[in-house]
């Protein structure tokens, strides 16, 4: 499931976001001399050994690249496994490595809301590339600082970032006509599913549409798949979940070990990565009689689910 950072999560900043357009944008953050002199060594993808000097007062975010990484930039709505190093600017205190080594990488998403030169940074930053970014309270924790976590009124951070793998923002697969009397979908320009389902009585089976095909691996039983995903409720159309909502894709596990219902789980198991199914739930596949706060008992549920990637 999601990764945690918790120097983030702390404040209130666990959601990143980085969107998958044709061509990348400019970086939001370039290289300077404070970035310059953060000197940062070891393998990709290890616990950095990272040395510069204090106090760092950059005027900018800045980003250097250390390590040269392939394919476009991260973008928003991309979502990326990463590994962190987090360094207070002014004081050179190491607060928190996280992602390096055995350890699982975690994952963010650059978004709205999240910490503006952590987001700054990720737009520098490429698969790949190992990143130095020097970043001031302006776009960190500001003048209130984050005493909790090490970081005083008015201190910079450092941030080192590995990328180890990214994730498209939407679905990128041939567009598949669907057959008749099956929910309407109509995407928007970032790729939030809107959803009609039609007047009639749902299916009582599990039934699934692949809405655009794609070409990545296959879904297996037991695999951790990133979506993002929205869910109605067959009777009246109204949205009960959306990822899309957060702006974040969710994680979830699958198969054997699935932590969702039954009939989602089922409906991606064999599907392939950049693939958008549709999928009807009965009851018997998703709240049963019981329900939840948001799913009345016996509710037929639809799904649009974006297949953005297997970790």
């Amino acid at each position: 499931m999601r990764s945690s950072f918790a120097l983030i999560a702390t404040a209130g900043l666990v959601a990143v976001t980085l969107s998958g357009c044709a061509s990348a944008p400019a970086p939001e953050a370039t290289s300077g001399q404070s970035s310059d002199v953060v000197v940062v060594t070891g393998d990709f993808g290890d616990k950095p050994r990272v040395e510069f000097p204090t106090p760092l007062v950059p005027g900018e975010t800045q980003c250097t690249e250390v390590i040269a990484g392939e394919g476009d930039r991260l973008q928003e709505g991309q979502q990326a496994l990463i590994g962190l190093a987090v360094y207070n600017g002014a004081t050179g205190d190491e607060l928190q490595t996280v992602g390096f080594g055995d350890e699982d990488p975690i994952a963010v998403t650059i978004a709205e809301g999240a910490l503006p030169g952590l987001n700054k940074a990720l737009s520098c930053a490429q698969v790949g590339s190992r990143v130095a970014a020097v970043v001031p309270a302006e776009d960190a924790f500001g003048e209130q600082g984050n005493p909790s976590v090490g970081i005083e009124p008015g201190d910079s951070i450092v941030f080192v970032i590995d990328v180890q793998r990214a994730f498209a923002s939407r679905a990128d697969g041939s567009v598949r006509l669907s057959r008749d009397g099956f929910p309407a979908v109509v995407l928007a320009p970032d790729g939030r599913p809107g959803i009609t389902v039609p007047k009639a009585a749902p299916p009582e089976e599990l039934e699934t549409e692949v809405l655009k095909q794609g070409n990545g691996e296959p879904v297996e039983d037991g695999d951790s798949v990133v979506v993002h995903y929205t869910g109605v409720l067959w009777d009246d159309n109204t949205v009960f979940d959306s990822s899309w909502e957060t702006g974040t894709p969710a994680t979830f596990v699958v198969g054997e070990g699935a932590n969702v219902i039954p009939g989602f789980s089922t409906a991606l198991i064999g599907q392939t990565v950049g693939s958008q199914i549709g999928v009807i739930v009965p009851p018997s596949e998703g709240y049963g009689d019981e329900g939840n706060d948001k799913v009345p008992g016996g509710a037929t549920l639809f799904f649009v689910v974006d297949i953005l990637g297997v970790i």
